[in-house]
């Protein structure tokens, strides 16, 4: 068996290239994952935010879902982000489950329309030491986790991010702020080593100057 020495990101569809900058901003080497032979050599998968209908699809067609949970049953571990996290999800309110990889229940478009869009700020200790920046794009929310699942941010009522030891669920879009703490998280979680000490992006403009009024940060 190959050695587990990177991080993909699933290249099929939604936000793939924001994932990339952010990693290789760390100093890790990526690979755009598009087909299941590509996952033997993965500390860890992201899938990323988009249309989880489309992706789960896609998937199928290119036969990758019986390799990611091999590949999970394997040691990879999985950081869904929006559409990610309905993907690993156990249990969709009012819909049928998809990879079953994380003891969640999840509940698609929980905030209504796209325009409903929102940005926030959030103390999450177990990431950072200082408040992380949060885009919300059309977003699920976590109504409940089972045992064995740990909640990183708790948001009025609903859960943000919670996380196993071979998992990561986040509603959120990390990789469109200029933050990498998230990033880092999951690179550490994987087992691997970070070459570089940068925190954020310094050059990337961020997709939250965009969004309706910033809520109050969350604690």
């Amino acid at each position: 068996m190959a050695e587990r020495t990177k991080i993909g990101v699933l290249d099929l569809q939604g936000g793939v290239h924001e994932h990339v900058e952010h990693f290789e901003e760390l100093g890790i080497e990526v690979v755009r994952v598009k087909n299941s032979a590509q996952l033997n050599q993965l500390a860890g998968l992201v899938l990323p935010g988009g249309e989880s209908t489309c992706m789960i699809r896609l998937l199928n067609i290119f036969d990758m879902v019986e390799p990611i949970k091999i590949n999970h049953a394997n040691g990879m571990k999985i950081w869904g982000t929006c559409a990610g996290t309905i993907l690993i999800a156990n249990k969709l309110i009012n819909d049928f489950p998809q990879l079953q990889l994380m003891d969640i229940t999840v509940e698609r478009n929980a905030f209504g329309f796209q325009i409903d869009s929102f940005n926030s700020k959030a103390s999450i200790p177990k990431v950072s030491d200082q408040d992380i920046e949060l885009t919300f794009i059309r977003a699920p929310k976590i109504t409940n986790v089972g045992e064995g699942v740990e909640v990183l941010l708790e948001m009025e009522g609903f859960i943000a991010a919670a996380e196993t030891d071979m998992c990561i669920a986040t509603v959120f879009h990390p990789e469109l702020t200029p933050s990498l703490m998230f990033h880092k998280y999951f690179v550490e979680k994987c087992g691997l080593t970070i070459t570089a000490d940068a925190t954020k992006r310094l050059n990337r403009t961020s997709w939250m100057r965009y969004a309706r009024v910033t809520n109050p940060v969350r604690k």
